[in-house]
């Protein structure tokens, strides 16, 4: 692509999507029509119009090359799936071969469901699973070494029936927040908003590190994170990395990585350094909440992808490396009505705007009550790393509403009526030749875990490689069931003006807990969040059991989102990956320490022993320094090799420790502390060993020779 079309993004953006505009130029009036239909009203599609629908979406990706399709769905894996299929036929008489692709196979497709993780919903032997197409999300032309693939976005059920991906229960949970909502607004007056759609924007923080330095690093290929490295004399003391000037060998790469996304219709709009040396961040445009599940499983494949042609890996763990920070995904979300109206816009004057009044009290009590649940949904073992470890929200859900919100929410308890908002001040730098503007009325809140920031709320809990399905599942159900719940009340009241008005200060007196200011890294916190009786769950293992509990599965059933067993089945994956995931480190650390660290150490205090004997009979010199060292390496020699050995001995008892909630709890107390053990005098002995001598490439060599 030549400068001048590369910088005319809007002559290729979306230009391998089967999007809108390319329907209504192929489909004929009605087949668009009716797809329009099934799309925005959920009617179902017949097989005549899927027929027609998928012959001119053949067309259009063979002229695009592509000569395969795939149903592209997200199993419980954490990543995405697909099945190719050429269009071929069967050949003819003639030798010759026709190009299909039918209706039928356009909205159904068969996967193996016996191999993904089920929970045991699936037995091994019952292997036959769903595939079926979404059609609220765009087909899409991926183009790679294997050529051009048409991928179809699709939900993934098993032949009972059963969710066994991320997507089914998102479409659900946005079915459920949707007819809520409409409830709302019908109540306030609002006759002419036909539909109500979760919005999301996730930002992506990603590593970028040489790709010959991460092929040296055993811990990085196996696990994603390095398990052992000593800090480099700087790390990001002098925060000139964040937000700094972009080196041109990942320019390069974020170019190409724009591309590529914008060929798929993929908004990506903001990019910069993070905070940690060769960390970045992406960002793109708020789109619905499937599509922006979906787009951001393309975004991670592309920032991988992309990251080889420019001899680089990119790393989405959220820890990658000790003592630098670690990588999130805030996910900011808000619901707005097919006419552009966002729900949690709170306009000029707050205090007055009581439809948002209650919409804002109604996520209070949605948050307060099932913060257990949203925590859950932010949990993975590479986030234990990273929340509440200064550098990310704790692990305490609370809600930033800033000062504006805060006072509204204040005059609403105490007077039972808000009759002011705070306004924005004036910003004035005291330079002359800059103008002056006005400022928002509220700052912001990194600490917080949910924060408000003008018309959405930012998550800010998720993880770099998490799929953001699973916290907007929660988000959806949870707002979903605040809103029927006020729905109930005020439609069952004979004074809507004041039973509203009761409601809103009712919600905000008995939910005002949840809401926090202040600094969430402070123990000063901690302290107040537990007199206030939030929970605190610091890990993966703790979180998990919120998933099914009474008041979880009734949420979710009632609104047909999960199904008690299809939550029992999620518990029993998260305890399995959890283990699994620990399993794999501690084993890449035992091979690490065995294979490549405990031998380069003694070499070098066979050199140094070398040294002593030699200089001091070569001339009897004072070999003080070399003996001291050699009895230092020597003894955190063996300090490794006794922590190794414990790590062994309770690696070997999990994997004999039941399956399910105990292993975990296993591979949380004992393995990981044993890992924490090994790792204490192999990172000290990198400070010590002749840097030829030491197996791996450094933290230095990893994030500042990029």
């Amino acid at each position: 692509m030549t400068e001048k079309e590369y910088c005319n993004v809007a002559d290729y953006f979306g230009e391998n999507v089967f999007n809108d505009s390319v329907m209504q130029a192929r489909l004929p009036k009605k087949v668009y029509k009716k797809l329009h239909e099934v799309m925005e009203e959920g009617r179902e599609l017949d097989l005549e119009t899927a027929d027609v629908v998928a012959h001119e979406m053949k067309e259009w990706a063979i002229e695009k090359g592509a000569t395969h399709y795939t149903h592209w769905f997200q199993p419980l894996t954490g990543v995405t799936a697909e099945k190719h299929d050429a269009f071929i036929t069967a050949p003819m008489e003639n030798g010759k071969v026709l190009l299909s692709f039918s209706g039928k196979e356009l909205i159904k497709g068969e996967s193996d469901a016996s191999s993904f993780p089920s929970g045991g919903l699936r037995a091994t032997f019952e292997a036959r699973g769903y595939t079926a197409w979404d059609c609220t999300s765009p087909a899409f032309v991926r183009q790679d070494a294997a050529g051009a693939t048409l991928c179809i976005p699709t939900a993934f059920c098993s032949y009972t029936g059963e969710a066994l991906d991320q997507k089914t229960p998102l479409l659900r949970s946005m079915e459920a927040i949707n007819e809520q909502a409409l409830r709302l607004l019908r109540l306030f007056g609002n006759t002419t908003s036909k539909r109500v759609t979760p919005s999301v924007g996730p930002e992506q923080e990603y590593f970028l590190v040489d790709r010959e330095k991460y092929l040296q690093r055993k811990d990085l290929i196996f696990t994603g994170r390095t398990l052992f490295g000593a800090m480099p004399p700087k790390g990001q003391e002098m925060d000139d990395h964040y937000f700094g000037s972009i080196r041109e060998r990942i320019a390069a790469y974020m170019r190409d990585v724009n591309v590529e996304l914008w060929k798929l219709g993929v908004s990506a709009k903001t990019q910069h350094n993070e905070a940690a040396p060769a960390q970045h961040e992406l960002a793109p445009i708020y789109a619905p909440a499937n599509i922006a599940v979906d787009h951001n499983q393309l975004i991670m494949e592309t920032l991988k992808k992309v990251a080889g042609r420019h001899g680089l890996h990119c790393l989405l763990h959220e820890k990658p490396f000790a003592g630098v920070n670690g990588s999130g995904k805030h996910d900011n979300w808000s619901i707005t009505t097919d006419d552009g109206i966002n729900l949690l816009d709170p306009g000029k004057t707050p205090h007055d705007n009581i439809q948002f009044l209650l919409v804002l009290t109604c996520i209070l009590k949605a948050v307060d009550i099932h913060a257990d649940l949203l925590r859950e949904a932010a949990a993975d073992v590479g986030n234990d790393h990273r929340l509440g470890a200064n550098e990310a929200p704790p692990a305490i859900i609370s809600v930033f509403l800033g000062e504006q919100l805060e006072d509204v929410l204040t005059q609403l308890i105490s007077t039972g009526s808000a009759t002011h908002s705070l306004k924005g001040q004036k910003l004035e730098t005291g330079v002359k030749a800059i103008p002056d503007f006005m400022m928002d009325a509220a700052d912001r809140n990194r600490t917080s875990p949910f924060a408000f920031t003008g018309n959405k709320f930012e998550f800010r809990m998720v993880g770099a490689m998490d799929s953001v399905a699973q916290p907007n599942v929660v988000l959806n159900t949870i707002v979903a069931e605040a809103f029927k719940e006020a729905c109930d009340e005020l439609e069952a009241s004979s004074n809507f003006d004041l039973a509203v008005h009761d409601l809103i200060k009712k919600y905000a007196t008995e939910h005002q807990r949840i809401v926090f200011n202040g600094d969430g890294y402070s123990e000063e916190w901690v302290k107040e969040a537990e007199r206030r009786g939030l929970p605190n769950m610091r890990t993966m293992v703790d979180a998990i059991p919120a998933l099914n509990t009474p008041k979880a599965v009734a949420l979710f059933e009632k609104f047909g989102v999960f199904t008690k067993s299809e939550l029992d089945s999620r518990v029993e994956i998260e305890y399995e990956l959890y283990s699994k995931e620990i399993n794999i480190e501690a084993k890449a650390m035992i091979d690490i320490a065995t294979k490549q660290i405990i031998p380069a150490v003694i070499r070098y205090t066979t050199v140094l022993a070398k040294s002593i004997n030699e200089v001091r009979a070569a001339c009897g010199a004072d070999v003080s320094v070399q003996t001291d060292m050699l009895m230092e390496v020597s003894t955190l020699l063996a300090d490794t090799k006794k922590a190794l050995v414990k790590l062994e001995e309770v690696t070997k008892v999990a994997a004999t420790v039941p399956q399910g909630r105990e292993q975990a709890v296993y591979y949380r107390d004992e393995v990981t502390s044993a890992m924490e053990a090994l790792r204490a005098p192999v990172d000290k002995l990198e400070m010590l060993v002749d840097k030829s001598m030491w197996p791996m490439p450094s933290y230095g060599d990893l994030i500042f020779e990029v």
